[in-house]
């Protein structure tokens, strides 16, 4: 983040949140965060020009229109696609993977902003981190201990592990009730 003398210039800084990887790290961790607590920590760290939340959408599910209505009240634009359902011999999987989406955003973006910040452990990222830090991006990374993986490691300019932030962004309680309202999904 870069500050000058007036308090103005501060870095432009997008966030990309891979929604299925951050389901899995909450899992794993046993607590929540909250939106709002995390888009404010990364609003006081520089200009928050956009929060991008990419999650698959299973048709009729209620409870994930409502998260996705919550997130969207609270900033981040929802970018779903249907789940598809995967034949695997006698039973079936749900599967959307985000990673060409996500990946061709940043790169769309990457002119815009000064620093980048990716919501994911998932290995997939890693040559794209690699790419972007070749090129002088800052690329900073939100993930949990548990869940990041080794490569990311190796290439984020930045790692901010859910564990050590955890008293700022742990939601405490249940988020307000979406459910009657209505929203555009990208």
């Amino acid at each position: 983040m870069q500050i000058d003398k007036m308090g103005e210039n501060k870095s432009k800084i997008k966030v990309y949140v891979d929604g299925a990887n951050m389901f899995y790290a909450q899992k794993k961790l046993g607590w929540s965060f909250d939106w709002v607590k995390i888009k404010n920590k990364i609003e006081y760290e520089g200009e928050l020009i956009e929060c991008r939340y990419y999650t698959a959408l299973k048709e009729g599910d209620e409870k994930m229109q409502s998260y996705l209505r919550y997130l969207d009240a609270v900033g981040f634009l929802p970018i779903t696609k249907p789940l598809k359902k995967i034949s695997e011999g006698d039973s079936f999987v749900y599967k959307a993977n985000f990673d060409v989406e996500i990946t061709a955003d940043i790169l769309l973006d990457k002119t815009n902003i000064d620093e980048i910040i990716l919501f994911s452990g998932d290995s997939d990222f890693q040559y794209l981190l690699k790419r972007l830090k070749d090129a002088g991006k800052k690329v900073s990374i939100f993930s949990s201990k548990k869940t990041i993986s080794w490569e990311l490691k190796l290439v984020a300019s930045n790692i901010i592990y859910f564990e050590k932030i955890r008293e700022l962004i742990e939601r405490k309680q249940n988020r307000p009730d979406f459910s009657e309202r209505s929203v555009k999904l990208h």
